[in-house]
């Protein structure tokens, strides 16, 4: 190949050129390569935010993103009605034994039946007494004869008296006769205490009522043998007043006091009865560490002797922190609840769970009120855990 000129640096005329071409082209190539430095600049900052500071901020904004949202509550403090609730025996307030007094004997009539009412004095069973009522006939008769001897005596000596101012009759007779009447008035009067005494344990064959009030038990029958050793017959409540003998604790006892109000309602009825404390044990049992206050309770069909009750004891008022049953979770260091404290962990705080009403549980200690306490879910949280708290303003009833 044939070339009419062979161009080389040396052959190359720089005056041939303009002279705004050469500085143009070294203008390009220096921005090109401030550009290239700049973006490698660029790019290198952006790679060590991304893998040396900015790992953490993302954890963090990871972290944040997938934390429970929790319902929260702040409960505060509201007025709490203390109450006790307890169990008891129902029992007769005043329980009479009624059995025989006298010397007994065959039965003859009973008048009377468990439920029924009394009066004090009524009879209620009647035992046979034809022999004693020969007896008594005797002793009237004894009387008569004791005092038809006195009479006698009396008019002897009057007329003995006439006579010794006549001088027909001596001292001594006078004596005599005056002797005679007062021995026949001592035999007048032995035979009237016979009588009486006879009379008087005839009224005792009746079995009679001391008390007015409710027969809760007949143990006699028509026909049967009593006698003082026969034991208890009836058994009467004095005007058919109950009572409920609640067992309480210790501590439930020294918060009671005599005329506390309550609310009793016997087993299988919803009968809600009022009565009032009229008595409180002064003793604790030493086993159950339990005593017994005692409420009196007027007449009632549902209240049967022996059977047994539960009683709602309102024993004043108190501020106290209350909290649906939801909040509340149990193991086996006791009751606890879970709050979330002002950087959003999950804590936890032990509490002690005091009165149970319709309000929800009361918190006698564990809690001022203030916290933020987790309302649900608290089984699925765990201490130290984030969370996101959403304040509920009223407690779940």
């Amino acid at each position: 190949m044939n070339y009419e000129s062979k161009i080389s640096g040396e052959d190359l005329d720089v005056s041939t050129m303009d002279d705004g071409d050469i500085p143009t082209q070294k203008n390009r190539r220096r921005l090109i390569i401030i550009a290239a430095i700049a973006a490698v600049v660029i790019l290198a900052f952006v790679a060590y935010k991304i893998f040396a500071g900015g790992g953490e901020g993302a954890t963090a904004q990871d972290g944040a993103s997938q934390a429970p949202t929790i319902t929260v509550i702040v409960p505060g403090k509201r007025e709490v009605v203390r109450t006790i609730n307890a169990t008891g025996t129902v029992a007769a307030r005043r329980e009479i034994p009624v059995g025989v007094v006298g010397e007994g004997g065959r039965v003859t009539q009973v008048y009377v039946d468990a439920g029924d009412w009394v009066k004090a004095g009524q009879v209620m069973a009647r035992i046979d007494r034809s022999v004693q009522t020969q007896q008594v006939a005797r002793l009237e008769a004894s009387v008569a004869s004791a005092r038809a001897d006195r009479d006698l005596a009396q008019a002897n000596l009057d007329r003995a008296a006439q006579l010794v101012e006549r001088g027909f009759i001596s001292k001594a007779d006078i004596d005599r006769l005056t002797a005679t009447r007062d021995s026949s008035a001592a035999q007048l009067k032995v035979a009237q205490a016979q009588l009486a005494e006879a009379r008087a344990r005839n009224n005792f064959l009746d079995i009679v009522a001391p008390k007015g009030g409710l027969v809760l038990e007949r143990d006699i029958e028509v026909g049967q043998t009593v006698s003082p050793g026969s034991g208890i017959l009836f058994r009467l409540a004095q005007n058919g007043e109950m009572e409920l003998q609640a067992q309480l604790s210790e501590s439930d006892l020294a918060n009671l006091s005599v005329g506390v109000s309550t609310e009793v309602t016997p087993v299988g009825t919803t009968k809600a009865l009022q009565g009032q404390i009229w008595q409180l044990s002064p003793m604790i049992d030493m086993d159950t560490r339990q005593g017994i206050a005692k409420i009196a309770l007027g007449y009632d069909p549902a209240l049967r002797p022996g059977g047994f009750a539960s009683s709602r004891i309102t024993s004043g008022t108190s501020q106290a922190v209350v909290l649906p049953e939801s909040a509340l979770q149990n193991d086996t260091d006791g009751s606890y609840v879970y709050i979330i404290d002002k950087d959003n962990k999950v804590v936890r705080r032990d509490v002690v769970i005091g009165d149970i009403s319709a309000a929800g549980l009361s918190i006698t200690s564990g809690l001022d009120g203030t916290e933020q306490v987790v309302l649900r879910a608290g089984g699925f949280l765990n201490p130290g855990q984030t969370a996101k708290p959403v304040l509920q303003k009223k407690p779940a009833a």
